[in-house]
């Protein structure tokens, strides 16, 4: 996390806020304009995709730390292990049920 911005929860907040913010701002035609990262030219929108890419590596390597120093007071952050099929039948429920 010191990586992406610091070290503490309100730079972490921060960025993704300025992050965001810039996201925002950026029209259609934007996308289709050069950036340069490393002396590499990249379409606006590939940079975007590059960028995520490294941050979710970098979020992915923050879970796996949280789930080591909590163990099994873990909770999960989606489909708890072991709920998988329980899951898809509620999904199916809801949305071939006439439920959505």
């Amino acid at each position: 996390m010191k990586h992406l911005h610091g070290n503490m929860l309100s730079r972490w907040t921060e960025g993704w806020g300025v992050l965001f913010t810039a996201l925002c701002e950026l029209t259609e035609k934007d996308l289709e304009k050069h950036v340069m990262i490393r002396a590499e030219p990249l379409l606006v929108i590939d940079a975007i995709e590059r960028q995520l890419d490294h941050y979710s590596g970098h979020v992915g390597q923050i879970v796996y730390i949280g789930k080591q120093l909590k163990g099994d007071k873990w909770k999960s952050l989606s489909i708890p292990k072991g709920t998988s099929k329980k899951y898809l039948q509620y999904m199916k429920d809801k949305y071939e049920g006439g439920g959505g």
